[in-house]
């Protein structure tokens, strides 16, 4: 089977979009798998799949694979990304889009500076939200990972995060813990493991191990995580630039009850065809 495909990237989290707006896709995970294999395929971190919604108030269904081949609810790079791609092909000619996504349905803009901004909804907070294993609401969870106590904030942005506050993301144990932390038994859908370094109070670099994708050049859902978690905690205040290895986003948060706003680029690397 041929099919024909995008290739886009938004602050180098890297994505491959497929049109199953005008054809009927169904594609398996081995499928997926080998499109998003950097040395076999055309190589992704997320695969992204447009699709007409089955919500009347929604123009879009946005469905998100990471690179082994599993659906997962969110995407905020790949969310920017999509309402370029839609805009770009013909789709719709309006600059806000209503997106259907496993977890509700998000608003990207395109605005005039050719930045995309998208309402990524409200963060939730309740540890059967996100899902985490937890007694109790709280800021701050002590964490067991390799027999070292961690501590962590979970919040879901749609998708579960664990946000750590370190003093360097440069030599934080990204790949090594992370990967531990992904799977952590408390987290029983897996989870992104955000690392946190305040510049000041509005300003953070960040690093994500992302679950099924291992560490990306980014991450929006986790970029808005940790803004949250850091404003919570009287760390930050609102807008805030995350610093991530490839580029910046802006993130605004009005506090509990308000949705987060996600600022950055979305960008189109080049299109193909390939036989699957």
């Amino acid at each position: 089977m041929k099919l024909k495909f995008t290739k886009m990237q938004g602050l180098g989290n890297d994505f491959v979009v497929l049109d199953g707006f005008t054809q009927n896709l169904s594609l398996s995970t081995a499928q997926l798998r080998q499109l998003a294999d950097r040395h076999f395929g055309v190589g992704c971190d997320q695969l992204l799949l447009v699709e007409k919604p089955t919500l009347q108030d929604a123009d879009f269904r946005y469905r998100i694979f990471n690179a082994d081949g599993g659906e997962v609810e969110q995407c905020g790079n790949g969310a920017r990304c999509f309402v370029r791609y839609v805009h770009d092909h013909g789709f719709t000619n309006k600059t806000m889009i209503r997106v259907q996504t496993m977890c509700g349905v998000i608003t990207p803009r395109l605005e005039a500076d050719g930045m995309v901004s998208v309402d990524m909804g409200l963060p939730r907070f309740e540890p059967q939200h996100i899902p985490f294993l937890a007694q109790k609401q709280a800021q701050v969870y002590v964490l067991n990972v390799a027999d070292e106590e961690l501590e962590i904030g979970a919040v879901s942005m749609g998708n579960p995060h664990a946000v750590q506050v370190v003093k360097d993301v440069d030599t934080a144990p990204v790949v090594t813990q992370g990967k531990l932390i992904e799977t952590h038994p408390r987290f029983p859908q897996r989870v992104n493991a955000g690392y946190m370094q305040i510049v000041d109070r509005h300003h953070i670099k960040l690093r994500v191990y992302e679950r099924g994708a291992g560490e990306t050049l980014a991450c929006g859902t986790g970029a808005c995580a940790a803004v949250v978690h850091g404003i919570q905690r009287g760390m930050l205040e609102s807008p805030v630039t995350v610093t991530a290895r490839g580029g910046e986003l802006q993130i605004a948060w009005a506090g509990v009850g308000e949705p987060v706003i996600m600022t950055g680029p979305a960008l189109t690397v080049f299109e193909g065809e390939i036989s699957i």
